[in-house]
C-alpha cells in the first residue's frame, strides 16, 4: 500500500511539467510537504470539459487523500479509501464508477515503504519471539523526474450544508496500487502504480472509456530507486528535507 508520500515541488514547475492549463489558487497556495499523509490535502491533475463551452481542460487541482463515495453518509469513511488496487478496481462500487470517467494524477516526488526486521532472540534471553521493526524508505524515480501515480477522485456532497455554501462539495482521490517490481517487493509487495508520461492523456482524457483505461494499468515503467531513511517520517509532527535524506 502507500500510506506517506512526499510532494515537495513547486505548483509552478508541476504545471509545466504536466502542461496545465489551470493552475487553481488553493493548489498554487497548497505548502511543499516531506510526510503527506491520509486525509491531507494533496493536489491532483485533471481534465474537466467545461460548463459553458463544453472545452476540456487540464488543471491542477486540490482534493483530501482517502476517496469518500457520493454515496457516502459521512466522509469519515474517506480514510480507509487511500489505496485502490489496480486488479479489482471494477468489483468495487466506490471505485468503479470515477474508474469511468474522474481519473486522475497524483504527482509525487517519492512515497514510503517500511521493510519488516525480525531479530531473533539473543542466545541465553527468556524471549520467545523475535523483535520486529520496521526501517522506513524513500522510494522515488531515477532521476529529476516527478512520479505521476494513477488515481481517481470523486465529489462528495454535504447534506448538511446549504445550497450557495462555497465548501457543501468535497473533492477526495485515492492512490491506484499494484504489485511491487522485483527491485522493490523485498521492501513490500505493493506499490503505488506510477504511468510513464505516455500514457498520461489517455488515462486523463473523460472521453475514455473503462475498457481501454484497464489497458493502461500495466506494470510500471518508471524506475523507482530506493533509498533507506531515518525513522522521522513515522510520525505525522515531522515534516522538512531531512526525511528525505539517506542514511
Amino acid at each position: 500500500m502507500c500510506g506517506r508520500y512526499a510532494s515537495f515541488r513547486d505548483a509552478q514547475d508541476l504545471a509545466d511539467e504536466f502542461a496545465i492549463a489551470d493552475l487553481a489558487d488553493d493548489a498554487r497556495l497548497l505548502p511543499p510537504s516531506w510526510n503527506v499523509a491520509p486525509t491531507d490535502p494533496v493536489r491532483i491533475v485533471v481534465e474537466r470539459a467545461a460548463k459553458d463551452t463544453g472545452e476540456v481542460r487540464r488543471s491542477l487541482r486540490v482534493a483530501r487523500w482517502g476517496l469518500v463515495p457520493s454515496w457516502a453518509k459521512d466522509p469519515g469513511v474517506g480514510a480507509r479509501m487511500i489505496n485502490a488496487r489496480a486488479e479489482s478496481l471494477l468489483d468495487k462500487p466506490a471505485f468503479a464508477k470515477p474508474f469511468a470517467a474522474r481519473r486522475c494524477l497524483v504527482p509525487a516526488d517519492g512515497y514510503y515503504e517500511w521493510r519488516r526486521i525480525e531479530t531473533p532472540p539473543a542466545p541465553g534471553s527468556t524471549a520467545r519471539r523475535p523483535t520486529v521493526t520496521k526501517q522506513p524508505f524513500f522510494i522515488h524515480p531515477d532521476g529529476p523526474t516527478v512520479a505521476a501515480f494513477a488515481g481517481l477522485y470523486e465529489f462528495w456532497r454535504d447534506p448538511a450544508k446549504a445550497d450557495d455554501d462555497p465548501t457543501r462539495w468535497l473533492v477526495s482521490t485515492t492512490i491506484i496500487t499494484t504489485d511491487a517490481a522485483p527491485a522493490l517487493a523485498s521492501i513490500h509487495d505493493r506499490m503505488p502504480l506510477t504511468l510513464a508520461p505516455d500514457r498520461w492523456d489517455a488515462w486523463l482524457d473523460p472521453a475514455v472509456g473503462k475498457d481501454e483505461a484497464a489497458g493502461l494499468l500495466v506494470a510500471p515503467e518508471v524506475r523507482m530507486e530506493a533509498q533507506e531513511v531515518a525513522p522521522l517520517v513515522n510520525s505525522v509532527a515531522n515534516n522538512g528535507p531531512e526525511l528525505v535524506r539517506a542514511l
